[in-house]
């Protein structure tokens, strides 16, 4: 009569019937004011109303006993108590519970009215996850209600290896599991929690992010090459996925189907790309980490560069290994293969390297750096120049003696004439450039005058003046 919903009516009055144990007459009230969600993929446990039932009924569910005066009474429910609480899925599925009419009648509300993750999360409480797995298969529900529903769960609870056993149960290739094996993969990423996800990752024998994974063990936080020598066991591992993955491929490639299409596939040419990277890695970290340990190192870089980054990140690997050892000739041949393995631009990496031994003021490292280039056989020929070059451009104040050495080492008289205009040492520009041939020597004593004139260097003005 005063047109209020009546809802609210029928929900107490079908509580108080479960209550009183009536529970057909519970089903026929909350009929009438219970509805099914209109998504069952929907990431809650449905309406309140149907939790609160749930929760009644759920807190209703007690061992079925034997009510006598028995001396056992306790030990027999102690012992009922542990079988509906039991972690083992088989004991638990076929147990008592199971038959109980108030387990029943919970499924009957969950199906009726709950969502896939309600129904699937009472399975995962009551330990029934082949239940819970089996569930979300046949609705093929999104991976969210897995993570929520059952992933989350399971790793929380330390019942990984329990989920993995029963998920390759259910399906020995793991295919029907692959959009969820992924997103969990991909929600644990997310999370930071590489170890659970490289334990995962073995588990789906999805060799190739397995290796990832350990690239991060490897690298992530470490702050020297000390560090990096301690964690050597992860490139051995990235080295044995790579080649289980290599083996896998070759087997497979007789079959007309490649099967496991959810692991992340790569082509034998890049794996092998992969491993010999590896190799070199492992060379490059023994090295520097024996140089870090005899104090010859020097470098102090923010950032530890490694082979596993971009090709900026490898020029630094190629300077580092130059540069930190005894002397310039220990490091360059595996640097030079870093060059080489790499396709790396060589010049840019010598000069970076030059450059720093001049802030060093180590200049007859530099000239033991020129002749490894020369002695490389693939450097062109103007590359030592171009170093030399290079290093005056940023540095004007190089001692003289030092300086004339390294001009002396350039091989092209026009490089030398570009050196030592670019220091202001006009007198020996000019003496180089009158040994040139006469055209081409007019033209630069003339450069060598302008140059004079512009910075007031009356003597070598007039002597190139006389000369012309």
């Amino acid at each position: 009569k005063s047109g209020l919903d009546p809802g609210g009516a029928w929900h107490a009055w079908g509580m108080a019937c479960l209550k009183a144990g009536n529970l057909t007459s519970a089903r026929e009230k909350f009929n009438r004011c219970l509805k099914p969600p209109m998504d069952l993929n929907q990431l809650n446990h449905g309406s309140r109303l149907v939790q609160d039932v749930i929760q009644y009924l759920e807190s209703t569910v007690k061992p079925v006993l034997i009510t006598d005066d028995d001396y056992f009474a306790t030990l027999r429910e102690l012992e009922a108590t542990l079988r509906t609480r039991s972690l083992s899925l088989e004991m638990m599925c076929e147990g008592k519970i199971q038959h109980n009419s108030y387990y029943q009648e919970c499924l009957f509300y969950l199906h009726s009215y709950g969502t896939n993750l309600a129904i699937i999360s009472f399975y995962m409480r009551h330990d029934c996850m082949r239940e819970a797995l089996l569930h979300l298969l046949n609705k093929e529900s999104p991976s969210e209600v897995f993570i929520e529903g059952i992933f989350i769960p399971s790793y929380e609870s330390g019942k990984l290896h329990m989920l993995e056993n029963l998920l390759e149960t259910i399906d020995p290739g793991l295919e029907s599991w692959g959009v969820y094996l992924i997103a969990a993969c991909k929600y644990l990423q997310r999370k930071n929690y590489y170890h659970i996800l490289y334990e995962l990752q073995q588990f789906m024998k999805d060799h190739v992010r397995a290796a990832m994974t350990c690239i991060r063990f490897f690298t992530h936080g470490a702050k020297s090459y000390t560090e990096l020598g301690a964690r050597q066991a992860w490139l051995l591992k990235i080295k044995d996925h790579l080649k289980v993955y290599l083996q896998e491929v070759s087997r497979s490639s007789g079959r007309k189907k490649m099967a496991f299409t959810f692991r992340k596939k790569m082509s034998a040419t890049d794996v092998s790309r992969h491993i010999n990277t590896v190799d070199l890695q492992m060379e490059v970290t023994k090295f520097l980490h024996q140089c870090e340990s005899s104090g010859a190192s020097q470098m102090t870089d923010s950032s530890l560069p490694t082979l596993f980054g971009n090709n900026n990140m490898k020029m630094d690997v190629a300077c580092k290994v130059i540069l930190e050892g005894k002397n310039i000739e220990e490091g360059f041949g595996i640097a030079f293969r870093v060059l080489q393995d790499f396709q790396l631009e060589a010049t840019e990496v010598y000069s970076k390297v030059a450059k720093r031994l001049v802030k060093q003021q180590k200049y007859s490292e530099i000239q033991r750096l020129l002749k490894c280039v020369n002695e490389s056989g693939v450097a062109a020929k103007n590359d030592g120049d171009n170093i030399i070059l290079n290093c005056l451009n940023e540095f004007k104040n190089i001692p003289a003696e030092d300086l004339d050495n390294l001009i002396q080492d350039m091989e092209s008289d026009e490089n030398k004439i570009q050196a030592y205009m670019l220091c202001n040492k006009l007198r020996s520009a000019y003496l180089v450039s009158v040994r040139q041939e006469k055209g081409r020597a007019v033209q630069l004593v003339q450069h060598v005058r302008q140059l004079a004139e512009s910075s007031g260097d009356d003597v070598v003005k007039a002597i190139c003046a006389q000369w012309l």
